[in-house]
Formats: C-alpha cells, structure tokens, sequence
C-alpha cells in the first residue's frame, strides 16, 4: 500500500509540473518591438542617439530580446585613418542582425544602409578640410561596401 501511494503522489506531483508547464504563458516580446527598432534604425541622429543610450543600459531593454551582439566593422578597421566609425558599425550591425532575426531583412536593407552612411557623415562632420574630405571618402567606401556585400 505505501508503495501505491508513492507511486500515485510521484504520478500526481508529475501531472500537475506538466500541467504548469503547458498553462505558463510563453514569454513573448512587447507588441511594440517592430516599432521600437525602427524608431533605433532611423537615417537621423535622433535615431542613433536613443538608439546608443539603449545600448547603454541594455537590462531596461532585455524582455525585448534584441541581439546587440556586433563584430564591428567585421573584417575592415573599426577607426579607419583614426576616424571613429566602431559605434557606426555596431548600430549597423544592430539593425542586420535584428531584421533578419525579424524575417524582414530584405525589406529594410536599404534603409539600414542608408542610416550607415548618415552615421559615418556625421562622424566625419567633426572635422575639417583635408581631414573632413578623407573621412567621407572612407565613410563612402565603407558605405558602398556594406550596400553591395553586406
């Protein structure tokens, strides 16, 4: 007999985990997470600086589950001749890895590029003359990569 009733509280005990799990509620992602990384993968300085001070404080962002994972400029120098283009980089990655996470990759690509080329001008726009002019040769080059390899 109190090997039944063990056997039968063991049955129960399982019963009811199996139950738990089935009735806890998936943990799913805000409703607003599309809205919330196009807002972060906009051409303008808005976009980057929200986008950058999330990325400051990533654990306020964490239900939404984004990828902030980034090589950087993956195989070319992340400050190219001295110029700081890594958090370009990163944010372009940011978007990349987060669209095709999404399925909507192909959709956005164009626009995820563009907002890389507005970011590495707005780098260069920190200097002047000859220095301004190689900067955005650099920023056009890595553009221009990214547009047809990336």
């Amino acid at each position: 007999m109190r090997r039944m009733v063990a056997t039968l509280s063991t049955t129960a005990v399982a019963a009811v985990s199996a139950v738990t799990l089935v009735a806890s509620p998936a943990s799913a992602a805000p409703a607003d997470k599309p809205q919330v990384l196009s807002s972060w993968t906009q051409t303008s300085a808005t976009s980057y600086n929200a986008w950058n001070s999330a990325r400051q404080n990533q654990g306020a962002w964490a239900a939404y589950g984004f990828d902030w994972s980034t090589d950087y400029c993956s195989s070319s120098p992340d400050n190219p001749f001295g110029f700081p283009f890594q958090n370009s980089c990163a944010r372009h990655d940011f978007g990349y890895r987060n669209y095709k996470k999404a399925g909507t990759f192909s959709a956005n690509k164009p626009r995820l590029d563009s907002a890389f080329h507005e970011d590495l001008k707005r780098v260069c726009n920190r200097y002047s003359g000859a220095q301004k002019t190689a900067c955005g040769g650099t920023a056009w080059t890595y553009y221009q990569a990214v547009k047809q390899f990336g």
